[in-house]
């Protein structure tokens, strides 16, 4: 892990972004607590993919399905099945590793020494071991030909490769048995696929049309590390569009298009972002390509755009015996929809916003932490300051701050000097600080200060609110 990666972490618990969940106890793996800042920025990531992708469209509705469904939902999803990671253990160390990421880390390994071609040779094996009848020995053989040793113990002592099913599983009823066994589900998507009928008819939708969903999912990963990025539990936000057959791939383009575009609207660098097309397609798709982040532990992805075929609802219609498909009255024409999916992992955006957002600068002599959010997705978008406590500047000031809550999130401070203060909200993220000082009780003008160029005006504290939502709005991001 970086050392960038580390001190992220470290200001996510010093600020209140995220906490190590039940850390009293000692803390339970690979599963984390948003603190008072988190769950801000988490909630205007949210509002902003709903609007994105529901309110500016007239053909997408919204749903929040159960966690807890059918186990026979699971069953036609494949997830009973086929669920599963390949995994290694290190005999050594006793880690377990996904054997396909220590490949394609070797890979990249070999990329960076100026072996092109042996990483393209070993490229060309992972492709054919992932599409083998047997994988898990294949990924094996490869471990093995290329003497590829544990990532923490350096030792070339492993496992033969296994497959786990990630599934959580649990039991309804007072009894626990194979027929009150259910699962945990590991993803959002099938929540929208068995309401198909239902969002269609009550939406009065015709194809195509998308549903929408944010929620909860669970995976057992048997490696879960990095901080939030592979998580027990985690949230997705997914989007499913129904499409007439043959349509799909056009479709396709034109969503990954605009997802792409949706990332940059964050804030996020243009030059941190690229697509990854998959060496393997799912058993459900045609086409599917990653929107892949650089973080300061590499590449990886953060949203999936998959052409899903009509697998999920022809299987939810063998197994429920429910007809799943679509009449268009205009052709006459009945059939089972298409689907391209939008997955976009919540927790893995914030993780990319934090670290895009991280910077270290020198400002008058003294290092400084800023988080340089886009200010609509920022936790706290203004800070009130009286420079002094006294002479009625606090009044004043909690009188702007009130105003501003109106708006927008706004805190006020008056701990410690103005120095630290703007440090405090340096590294919370908060794009303006507003100071009330000698001059206001004069003048009625209050001091704004911009945390990415550190420039200060004076302003009417009465225009204070009007002038921070204009400057938000014509934000533009400073590399």
């Amino acid at each position: 892990m970086s050392d960038l990666f580390d001190k992220i972490v470290s200001l996510c618990k010093r600020r209140g972004f995220i906490f190590q969940s039940s850390e009293i106890y000692g803390g339970l793996s690979a599963a984390y607590d948003y603190g008072p800042l988190g769950v801000e920025l988490k909630r205007n990531v949210q509002e902003e993919w709903w609007q994105e992708m529901v309110y500016r469209h007239d053909n997408i509705e919204g749903v929040d399905a159960s966690i807890l469904m059918h186990p026979k939902t699971w069953e036609a999803s494949g997830h009973v099945e086929a669920f599963n990671d390949p995994m290694i253990d290190d005999k050594t160390s006793g880690h377990r590793y996904r054997a396909d990421d220590l490949i394609e880390h070797h890979i990249a390994r070999l990329r960076n020494k100026g072996k092109a071609e042996d990483a393209a040779r070993v490229q060309g094996r992972l492709v054919e071991a992932l599409h083998a009848e047997d994988m898990p020995r294949a990924l094996y053989e490869i471990i093995m030909d290329e003497e590829i040793r544990g990532p923490d113990s350096g030792a070339f002592d492993w496992t033969e490769v296994r497959q786990f099913n990630l599934m959580f599983e649990t039991y309804v009823g007072p009894i626990q048995d194979e027929d009150n066994k259910i699962y945990l589900r590991p993803e959002t998507a099938q929540g929208i696929f068995v309401n198909f009928h239902n969002v269609q008819q009550t939406g009065r939708q015709k194809v195509p049309f998308g549903i929408a969903q944010i929620g909860k999912a669970f995976r057992n990963e048997i490696v879960a590390r990095q901080f939030i990025f592979r998580m027990r539990e985690f949230e997705q936000m997914e989007m499913q569009y129904f499409v007439r057959p043959g349509e799909q791939l056009e479709e396709f383009d034109r969503w990954r298009e605009k997802r792409m575009q949706w990332h940059k609207s964050l804030g996020v660098r243009p030059g941190k972002l690229r697509w990854h097309e998959h060496e393997k397609l799912s058993h459900y798709a045609d086409a599917a390509q990653d929107i892949q982040y650089e973080f300061p532990i590499g590449w990886q992805e953060v949203e999936g755009i998959h052409s899903r075929t009509d697998y999920d609802l022809s299987r939810h219609q063998e197994y429920s015996g429910k007809k799943m498909s679509y009449f268009e009255h205009a052709t006459r024409e009945r059939y089972v929809p298409y689907v391209v999916e939008t997955s976009v992992g919540l927790d893995r955006t914030i993780l990319m916003l934090l670290s895009d957002a991280y910077r270290e600068e020198e400002v008058g002599g003294d290092e400084r932490v800023v988080m340089k959010f886009h200010p609509k997705v920022a936790p706290i978008k203004a800070a009130v300051f009286p420079l002094v406590k006294k002479e009625g500047m606090p009044e004043i000031a909690r009188d702007i701050e009130q105003d501003l809550r109106r708006h927008f999130n706004a805190m006020y401070d008056e701990s410690g000097s103005i120095g630290k203060r703007y440090r405090r909200m340096d590294e919370a993220g908060t794009p303006y600080c507003i100071t009330v000082d000698g001059d206001t009780l004069d003048d009625g003008t209050v001091t704004v200060r911009d945390r990415d160029t550190l420039e200060q005006v004076r302003i009417p504290k009465e225009n204070v609110a009007r002038f921070v939502e204009d400057k938000m709005r014509d934000w533009q991001p400073i590399e």
